[in-house]
């Protein structure tokens, strides 16, 4: 970017209008005179070069001037350069994927709102690994840390339930997402875990988990997804049609909380998808990324060449009016 240090200075240049003028009028108005009988013959006389040339001695002292104001100014060129460094967290978000997250008191149902929100909240992350663990009577990752956040939210998307064996095995999942983290180097460490039940499935107890979480430095927040009371949850009927019947929402709030409180997360409860919002932006909030921003200005000096150009344009003059244009005295 191109700027002047003294803009002001510029003003100077004004100082041409009146030596430009006074130039005009000097010529218009001539100097000695003699007296002939007819200009005819003058008039009819060749011009020669120095005719066309007569007026650029003063030209180019008038744009020695201006490179002179020009030079005072102090052009210059500054560029600045952004180095930016940032030290991520590596996230793994592990999402019940039972049967019971096709419940509707969230609209379309539980799990389609959990996808969603969570995909929103992986899609800002853009300096952190983050990874994906689905579980439900057994768990598994269909993404690994990375900092890919487009494979993250492929392989969220095709998240479905029925997949694998039915159930709530909130400890298998835990230990998956651990097991995510087991050689990672960052100096933070976080799972985001989100169930709808009690956990009934796996051979890792959710405490078990939680345990080894804490020994490994990582952060569990834990989400309890479902409304209060009761919600339609779905069942088939004796001819194997889909039916939604009323059943008691069972959260096991107690070993979650603990789950968090161990681990030094947080417990939160989502009953609508609302709330799940803005659970998510409160981990955001609380989990930022340091990010460190190194700038550098770096300025370049021209009014070197403006100075060169007004002291050639002055030679060029001298030479040119004593030279070229020599006149007898």
């Amino acid at each position: 970017m191109k700027i002047f240090a003294h803009p002001h200075i510029l003003w100077l240049l004004l100082l041409v209008v009146p030596l430009v003028a006074y130039y005009v009028w000097r010529t218009f108005a001539g100097g000695a005179s003699i007296r002939i009988s007819s200009t005819s013959g003058v008039r009819r006389a060749p011009r020669t070069w120095r005719y066309y040339v007569r007026h650029l001695p003063f030209v180019l002292r008038v744009a020695a001037v201006a490179a002179m104001v020009v030079a005072l100014a102090r052009p210059q060129i500054v560029s600045e350069e952004h180095t930016t460094t940032s030290e991520g967290i590596d996230i793994v978000v592990a999402m019940d994927i039972s049967g019971s997250m096709l419940a509707r008191d969230f609209q379309p149902d539980r799990i389609t709102v959990a996808k969603r929100v969570a995909a929103e909240f992986v899609a800002g992350r853009q300096s952190d690994r983050i990874a994906l663990v689905a579980f439900a009577g057994e768990a598994y990752s269909p993404s690994p840390l990375t900092t890919n956040t487009e494979e993250v939210l492929t392989a969220m998307g095709r998240l479905r339930t029925g997949v694998i064996d039915d159930g709530t095995a909130i400890g298998n999942g835990l230990a998956t997402a651990i097991n995510r983290l087991r050689e990672s180097d960052s100096r933070s460490k976080v799972v985001i875990l989100l169930t709808d039940g009690v956990n009934n499935r796996g051979e890792i107890s959710p405490l078990m988990a939680s345990e080894i979480a804490r020994d490994m430095g990582i952060k569990v927040y834990t989400i309890g997804v479902g409304s209060k009371g009761t919600a339609p949850y779905p069942a088939y009927n004796m001819f194997g049609e889909l039916i939604f019947q009323q059943m008691p929402v069972e959260i096991d709030e107690e070993v979650l909380q603990k789950i968090a409180a161990d681990t030094g997360g947080e417990y939160f409860r989502a009953t609508s998808e609302q709330t799940l919002q803005l659970i998510y932006e409160q981990i955001d909030a609380m989990e930022k990324s340091k990010v460190e921003v190194h700038n550098k200005i770096h300025i370049e000096e021209l009014f070197l060449w403006w100075l060169i150009a007004a002291f050639a344009s002055l030679v060029a003059e001298w030479l040119i009016d004593k030279v070229l244009l020599k006149r007898l005295p």
